[in-house]
């Protein structure tokens, strides 16, 4: 009668840390290179950029995806607290790897609240009747802001993988 149960005992496992950022990194940054030079230039190519609706479709997809962003984002900004509290590298890895994730989450932030809104509005065409053909010089100014943090997104993005699989 001395049965032993061990139905009440389970063992504690571990979180890959290691694993989690290395799979947020790597789907962020693909997407984000799926998405950036891929779709984009197809959608341009196709000539969907020039259609009326194009503002919305984008808003969209770009809402979507930024929504992701934020996820990933935030998982890589845990995994870099957890890697400062565990003492996974140097000390000044360590204030490098917050820095580099605070910096991709405030990208990441930057693009869902203040960037895609401000596209998408430049881009709607509120007048019917006579279309602008070319694109205001307000959006361009967005676009170069766009394409400087998405150029830092991906160096940091890189650099902080990097450090993730050789740790």
């Amino acid at each position: 009668m001395n049965t032993i149960s061990h139905s009440n005992h389970r063992e504690h496992k571990e979180i890959n840390w290691s694993a989690i950022i290395l799979f947020a990194l790597g789907f962020w940054l693909s997407g984000s290179l799926l998405l950036d030079f891929v779709l984009i230039p197809a959608l341009s190519v196709s000539g969907m950029m020039t259609e009326g609706g194009f503002a919305s479709a984008g808003f969209l997809i770009f809402g979507v995806f930024n929504r992701i962003e934020l996820i990933c984002a935030s998982l890589v900004l845990t995994t870099a607290f957890v890697f400062s509290v565990n003492h996974n590298f140097d000390k000044q890895k360590q204030g490098l790897f917050i820095i580099f994730s605070s910096l991709l989450f405030l990208i990441a932030l930057a693009y869902t609240y203040l960037f895609i809104p401000n596209l998408s509005a430049w881009g709607l065409c509120l007048n019917q009747f006579n279309p602008s053909l070319t694109m205001p010089s307000a959006m361009i100014s967005w676009h170069e802001g766009y394409w400087v943090l998405e150029a830092l997104k991906y160096g940091l993005g890189i650099t902080l993988l990097r450090w993730s699989y050789t740790k």
